[in-house]
């Protein structure tokens, strides 16, 4: 399928992408040709895209049943690659299970055959103990973000999960680090390795140090804030009572955000990442977590407000800014007695005096209580506002579908007013809740 030009072309066109860089252009063509490939790549070079346009070509439409097996570390990272796949616009029906959801969603979704299963060990290890979908026909595996697998612990899982699968053609991992053991159970005969974690980008990341005369960094921080203006960015802290002081200082001095860590809830977490995509928030507080495997759109900047712990860390936060071919900057928030760690030595000193004007926020997000299970597509969501609420094209902002529900980015000053006319009406057959997130 992807091997067809116009086919690919048609994909890339969906998904906003005008060009493969070379390491996706070399993974496909060693994915197509060879039993077991391992990619090696950064953070934000495209890893996702480089095996899913591969792994569609070895999708049987006439099969009714899972036949591409995707492991990954963690739940962001499977609802990211679901909505790629999704955005790619193939026709496969592709569906994510993993920990933190109501497994009776799993068993509704799984029931109707996926052509494409994401998920994280744990919970692929639950259906599987269940025999709740024929393995037969899976043939293509992709252990995606290995070496966090790993890390976290989900070798017994992993091993388990692989031990049920009999009749593998194609593995395919990924990792953005190097030097990654491989247990025996994975069985790796003469993989393909696609290095590029050696190879020498011209950098468009700038690293900018930004000076405190105090341990307390909040008033330098709202500076650099005003500083940069109205653009989406990650404010990196390592712990979670930092994330709420940050919240907390943010909230008095009317600077709009959403949090992101691992103490929040599966729904919270999602919901956050939801209203920072579609403008709602343009501010991003979290843990490292958000440094990897989250869906979300390329930034201008990013602030360790905490210095990370090693050279790692602070690559993998740097990654969600200055993606493939784009600018951005990392700012280093450092109280003037702290030491910086050797990776971190080349950062320059910036002058902050001068402010840009923050706009207040623009886009207020609304939640439906109706999804794509209840044949609900992005289009009769539109309609919805377009005809009944009468509002025109440049008020309606991101539509994310999901399973059960939807979002929807308005502006905020019509917002309320949207939800009076809108709320409990009929969208397709159903009626519909629709309020506030």
């Amino acid at each position: 399928m992807a091997n067809n030009i116009k086919e690919q072309e048609d994909i890339l066109s969906k998904l906003k992408i005008q060009q493969l860089n070379p390491m996706q252009e070399e993974a496909i063509s060693v994915i197509e040709k060879t039993a077991n490939t391992i990619i090696l790549s950064p953070t934000g070079t495209g890893k996702t895209l480089a095996f899913l346009l591969p792994l569609l070509e070895t999708l049987d439409p006439n099969i009714d049943e899972v036949q591409a097996l995707i492991l990954v570390p963690t739940r962001e990272l499977a609802i990211q690659i679901e909505q790629v796949v999704r955005n790619m616009g193939t026709g496969y029906k592709v569906n994510a299970v993993y920990g933190g959801r109501p497994m009776s969603k799993d068993k509704i979704e799984i029931k109707h055959s996926p052509s494409i299963l994401i998920g994280t060990p744990g919970r692929i290890l639950d259906h599987f103990d269940s025999d709740r979908f024929s393995r037969e026909s899976i043939e293509t595996l992709v252990l995606d973000e290995f070496d966090k697998s790993l890390e976290i612990g989900f070798e017994e899982e992993m091993s388990g999960i692989l031990n049920e699968l009999p009749n593998i053609k194609k593995r395919i991992l990924t990792s953005a680090t190097q030097g990654v053991g491989f247990p025996s159970f994975v069985k790796l005969d003469n993989p393909v390795v696609i290095d590029y974690l050696q190879v020498k980008i011209a950098s468009k990341l700038a690293i900018k140090k930004v000076s405190t005369e105090t341990k307390d960094k909040l008033p330098r921080l709202l500076e650099l804030l005003l500083h940069i203006g109205n653009q989406p960015g990650i404010i990196f802290c390592n712990f979670r009572d930092s994330i709420e002081e940050v919240s907390t200082f943010l909230d008095k001095n009317s600077i709009g955000h959403s949090c992101f860590s691992g103490g929040m809830e599966q729904k919270d977490r999602e919901r956050s990442l939801i209203k920072f995509r579609n403008g709602t928030s343009q501010i991003l507080i979290a843990t490292d977590l958000a440094a990897r495997g989250i869906d979300i759109p390329e930034l201008k900047y990013i602030i360790h407000y905490e210095l990370p712990h090693s050279l790692e860390e602070f690559t993998h936060r740097n990654g969600r800014t200055a993606r493939v071919n784009a600018k951005g900057t990392a700012y280093v928030l450092k109280w003037e007695n702290e030491n910086l760690p050797s990776f971190i030595d080349d950062a320059e000193g910036v002058d902050i005096t001068r402010q840009a004007k923050r706009k207040p926020q623009y886009w207020e997000t609304l939640f439906i209580s109706g999804g794509r299970k209840d044949k609900i597509s992005k289009g009769d969501i539109a309609g919805l506002f377009f005809k009944q609420a009468r509002i025109n094209k440049d008020q309606l902002g991101e539509i994310e579908l999901k399973q059960d529900c939807a979002f929807v980015a308005v502006p905020l000053s019509i917002a309320g007013e949207l939800v009076k006319k809108l709320n409990n009406t009929r969208l397709k057959k159903k009626k519909v809740r629709i309020s506030v997130l």
